[in-house]
């Protein structure tokens, strides 16, 4: 996927923009606002350029102005890599239930480089080490075929190869994927929207590490696990957790949270017993501790029978070495 291009390619655009910013940084939104708008006629097909004047509006109170402002921005990229849909969603202009795909690839392909120094030195992320211990806790030590949804760029993958015979790993990022098969802990790896994909058959262990969040609504997804799953499979994943009455909300960070209730109504509906669901601090967010749920559930003996191969038109395989 292409980067979005974040200058407008106009020097005198991006000067008004520069202007813009420091009037933001300044705490005056709403003459910020004004002259990034100005910045954007200049330069009319500039996708950063509306998404951030929308940014700009929204600061300064002016949602509607805001919302046209993101739309303009989805029109000029259909594929929203910057994901104008959920600030959209965030303000009650849209009514969504999962980001787009456009924007997690673009995400995490940009983010990819840094991704592991990111998350691990400065966030404390502890979700693989977590989902780990709790698959350890209920009794489980080996498993013949462990699929890791969401590998990034490898962190889970790291802990599964040691209680895994095969490991195979599946993601949306290009960028991510390449970092994953330097660590050369993955027999397959994937390349694809795990919102589109059926998953193969095979596997008795997947893990989601970080990933729901990034999902929103997980019926489907957990109904294509259940399916891929044979009786007494686990499944073993992580949330950040929302204490509410709603299943799930989206939050501020464009990320999703969801609910106890949710999870169990969800899994015991998809044929799966829960064999544990802990809250823990899964990272840090601006300093303070960020609670998620660990879930382990089991598949039920009276559940459907296994998915079809995974379809080659939702997934790309991406060459990898051999296991060690």
């Amino acid at each position: 996927m292409l980067p979005i291009q974040l200058s407008s390619g106009d020097l005198v655009a991006d000067r008004r923009a520069s202007y813009a910013e420091m009037l933001f940084d300044g705490g005056d939104h709403a003459a910020a606002a004004d002259l990034m708008r100005d910045a954007v006629a200049l330069a009319p097909g500039w996708v950063a350029g509306r998404f951030r004047l929308g940014e700009m509006l929204e600061s300064a109170g002016r949602l509607a102005e805001a919302a046209d402002a993101w739309r303009e921005a989805l029109r000029l990229d259909p594929d929203d890599r910057l994901g104008a849909t959920l600030k959209l969603g965030l303000v009650g202009a849209a009514e969504i239930d999962a980001p787009p795909a456009g924007f997690v690839e673009a995400l995490f392909d940009q983010y990819a480089p840094e991704f592991d120094g990111s998350l691990l030195e400065k966030l404390e992320y502890r979700v693989p080490e977590l989902l780990v211990e709790a698959i350890a806790a209920a009794g489980y030590e080996r498993f013949a075929h462990a699929l890791d949804l969401g590998c990034g760029t490898g962190l889970m993958g790291e802990r599964l190869a040691r209680i895994a015979s095969f490991l195979e790993g599946v993601d949306i990022s290009a960028g991510m994927l390449k970092r994953a098969e330097a660590r050369q802990i993955y027999g397959r790896l994937l390349k694809g929207d795990l919102n589109l994909m059926i998953f193969p058959e095979g596997v008795d262990l997947v893990t989601a590490a970080d990933v729901f969040m990034y999902v929103g609504a997980m019926d489907a997804i957990v109904s294509r696990i259940a399916a891929a799953l044979p009786a007494g499979g686990v499944f073993a994943f992580s949330v950040e957790h929302h204490d509410g009455p709603e299943e799930m909300v989206l939050r501020p960070s464009r990320r999703y949270a969801h609910s106890r209730a949710y999870l169990r109504r969800l899994l015991e509906g998809s044929g799966f017993d829960t064999v544990s669901l802990e809250a823990a601090a899964i990272r840090t967010d601006r300093g303070e501790p960020l609670e998620g749920l660990i879930v382990v559930a089991r598949k039920k003996a009276m559940a459907g029978a296994a998915a079809p191969a995974l379809v080659a038109d939702a997934a790309e395989e991406v060459s990898t070495p051999a296991l060690h």
